[in-house]
């Protein structure tokens, strides 16, 4: 007689399928109709928060991701709530204080949060033992999360030692997070089999369908043991998301790992989510959902794919789109092998993307990049390039402690500021603005507009830093897809070359490097200023970049404000 395994399903629909695939903008509009079916559904858990939706909300959606959370518990009664913690850095790119970081865990249980899936990017465990910790105290769920990649220093021993390090902290199960989509079926097989024995907790298969092996390793995490595995409905399934929910299901219908989920809703689901991919088709590239073996190479995860395209384009530079692709693994090379995983996928995709765009490696080395070669994020996995180290560090050494204990309590200072901003009308504000303190505010004080869904809409306030940007389009005839681009005519061609003409005639014009937003001004008008000295920061494909003086001079004219968009190429000061 056969021995029945059933084998559990967490839907990440409302999280990392549409992060995936539309940059995780799905808005929670879309998710409260259908949430009483899902919760019908049977799943393990919904993942439903954490990684880049935080970000998101308030950065592009002009919602509340605290309303969000609250809105999904109220509507979802029966189905445990999961989000993904990057541990110290909980759900921003960089590490927080213990005390922001104890405060956000033990509100994002208060709110909803049944189950903490936690990682850290370099399978660190330093930066995951107070967040793990602090969520054990709150009664929730805790999955101790592997972050799951190929390189020379990762192996099955690796992986299971690291699992060991996670049970000594009480986790409740293992999360394999294969970000990529790079674990075959026979890796698949012979890690979940070695940490169901070595390790004995419940075991999770986390992948991504981006090479078209995640269904069978699947099927082989079954065979070896596994307890859960992750998938998606399947209109926010497949490419860089996770296999669809329906076809793991079905297949594994009949076997000894019956999954005990109702075909039937799950169409019903699936209907529902059809009509909603229509809402975000304009932001929607074909490239997310395409099977993609040069992943095997590049190994950028799912969630990271569709950023970095919305970046190069940010950057009006698709066309550097396979130059990135393959500068990826050598930047990887040089950090010491990190896993790709927010943040550290930002980090090295960034790095790319500027390596790319500057026609030199490493002429421009972002703020982010920097702390990690100084240890701040962490211990990599296999040693950073000698070289680079010397470049970054100089005479100074590497942090070897763990990094936030470098870090001063910031929750009361947080606190007072946001209390006089006047942004505070719930404690949850607090952590919003200690989380991202430079794009909070303007969310906070309710001035934050909901980004367009619309890729040909454009900004009339800033025609000249963002035409060129929307103007591409996917347009289908007859059922075949045809992307074109619209060029600009009358009045608003007329103001782009006006504003083009006249950032070139500016005398002693410093321009920017790059699209994105400026963080900072470093200095002021009158102010003088050396060749080299950083005269602003600008954040762009969510890392801080400073932007040099190439030449010296006194700041006659300073044409931005911090918090402005400025586009590549923009004129933001004069000096002379």
């Amino acid at each position: 007689m056969i021995q029945m395994t059933r084998v559990a399903i967490t839907d990440t629909t409302l999280r990392d399928g549409h992060q995936s695939l539309i940059a995780t903008r799905m808005r929670t509009r879309d998710m409260l109709p259908i949430a009483e079916k899902l919760d019908c559904a049977g799943f393990f858990s919904l993942e439903v928060w954490g990684g880049a939706t935080f970000d998101v909300c308030i950065r592009f959606l002009n919602e509340d991701p605290w309303d969000r959370l609250r809105s999904l518990k109220d509507a979802i009664t029966e189905t445990p709530l999961q989000m993904l913690l990057r541990g110290q850095n909980l759900v921003g790119y960089r590490h927080y204080p213990d005390d922001v970081v104890t405060k956000f865990v033990e509100k994002s249980a208060e709110n909803g949060i049944d189950i903490f899936r936690v990682f850290d990017a370099v399978n660190d465990i330093r930066n995951m033992e107070v967040p793990i910790k602090t969520a054990k105290k709150t009664g929730a769920h805790v999955q101790g999360t592997i972050c799951y990649t190929i390189s020379p220093v990762h192996t099955i021993e690796t992986f299971v030692a690291f699992a060991s390090e996670l049970a000594s902290l009480d986790c409740d199960s293992i999360c394999i997070k294969d970000m990529a989509g790079l674990i075959t079926p026979h890796t698949a097989y012979d890690l979940v089999k070695a940490l169901k024995k070595d390790i004995g907790l419940p075991v999770n298969l986390h992948s991504h369908s981006t090479s078209g092996m995640a269904s069978m390793s699947y099927m082989a995490a079954c065979e070896a043991g596994v307890n859960i595995l992750d998938t998606a409905i399947s209109p926010f399934a497949g490419g860089a998301s996770q296999p669809p929910t329906e076809t793991i299901v079905a297949g594994l219908s009949g076997t000894p790992y019956e999954t005990g989920i109702d075909l039937v809703l799950l169409n019903e689901i699936k209907k529902y989510f059809d009509g909603v991919k229509e809402n975000y088709m304009g932001i929607l590239d074909p490239v997310s959902e395409k099977i993609d073996t040069s992943v095997l190479i590049h190994q950028i995860p799912g969630g990271m794919l569709s950023n970095l395209i919305s970046q190069l384009k940010e950057q009006d530079a698709m066309d550097r789109y396979d130059d990135v692709l393959q500068e990826m693994p050598k930047v990887r090379e040089d950090l010491g092998y990190p896993p790709l995983v927010t943040p550290t996928s930002q980090i090295v995709g960034t790095q790319a993307v500027l390596n790319v765009l500057m026609g030199e490696r490493y002429k421009v080395i972002p703020r982010e990049v920097r702390d990690y070669v100084r240890g701040i994020y962490g211990r990599p996995p296999a040693p950073i390039a000698e070289w680079l180290l010397s470049k970054v560090l100089g005479d100074d050494v590497a942090v070897t402690c763990r990094p936030a204990d470098l870090l001063d309590s910031e929750l009361e200072m947080r606190t007072k500021e946001a209390e006089e901003l006047g942004i505070v009308k719930k404690e949850e504000d607090i952590l919003t603005y200690a989380l991202y303190p430079q794009i909070a505010p303007k969310f906070l004080k309710g001035e934050a507009e909901e980004e367009k869904l619309s890729a040909g809409e454009v900004s009339a306030h800033a025609p000249h830093a963002h035409a060129g940007i929307f103007n591409r389009f996917r347009v289908v005839v007859d059922g075949e897809a045809f992307h074109v681009e619209v060029e600009p005519t009358g009045e608003m061609a007329a103001i782009i070359k006006e504003n083009k003409s006249s950032s070139a005639d500016v005398e002693g014009g410093i321009a920017s490097n790059m699209h994105g937003m400026i963080l900072g001004l470093k200095v002021a008008k009158g102010d003088a200023v050396a060749k080299g000295d950083v005269v602003a920061v600008i954040e762009a494909m969510k890392m801080e970049n400073n932007l040099h003086a190439p030449h010296s001079g006194i700041v006659r004219e300073i044409f931005v404000s911090e918090g402005g968009a400025v586009g590549t190429g923009d004129i933001i000061m004069s000096v002379y």
